[in-house]
């Protein structure tokens, strides 16, 4: 069984107000349920940053695979430099919950992240229940929210139906059942 790993390593200085208030800002501003989320956004763009480093020597060819990569994804980069100056917004802007909101599925952050959370959102006709999945280009088109089924309408035994006609009892059903 494989060992599971933080994703995300928490700040050096925990009480540091200007990252604090700036961290409040990008929670209010994502529609974020914690802080945790944000660390996890930056280790993963402190991750994508080590990969362009060290592919800065590498050939055209692997530097482009991942230009392609990160384009999918949805982040706009032509060069080892671009990548290098990616933000932890950037990356937050990629999740389901900041593009059903700006897709105007949802009216709120919050109602977006409420929305997925209650598997009412579709990617590709697939359930998401994640905020924090990340939307391919591809994918971003595919996002709907699921249909509403309408309830069946039960009527009362001896209660005419919408066409008029007098439901039948069930002595009537076995009878017929019995004489097939």
């Amino acid at each position: 069984m494989k060992r599971k790993h933080k994703t995300y390593s928490r700040p050096k200085r925990p009480f540091n107000k200007v990252r604090i208030d700036e961290e409040a800002e990008i929670k209010k501003e994502f529609g974020l349920k914690n802080k945790k989320e944000i660390w996890k956004a930056e280790a993963k763009v402190k991750s994508i940053r080590e990969k362009a480093k060290k592919l800065i020597s590498a050939s055209p060819e692997e530097q482009r695979a991942l230009f392609e990569k990160l384009k999918k994804m949805g982040l706009n980069v032509n060069s080892i430099t671009d990548v290098l100056s990616l933000d932890k917004s950037d990356y937050l802007k990629r999740r389901l919950q900041t593009i059903v909101a700006n897709k105007k599925l949802a009216t709120t952050l919050k109602s977006a992240r409420q929305l997925i959370i209650h598997k009412k959102v579709l990617v590709d006709g697939e359930i998401v229940d994640s905020p924090s999945y990340i939307v391919s280009v591809g994918l971003e088109k595919k996002i709907s929210i699921k249909a509403k089924k309408k309830k069946e309408e039960k009527v009362p035994k001896g209660v005419p139906s919408k066409e008029g006609k007098e439901p039948k009892s069930e002595e009537e059903d076995r009878g017929k059942i019995k004489n097939e």
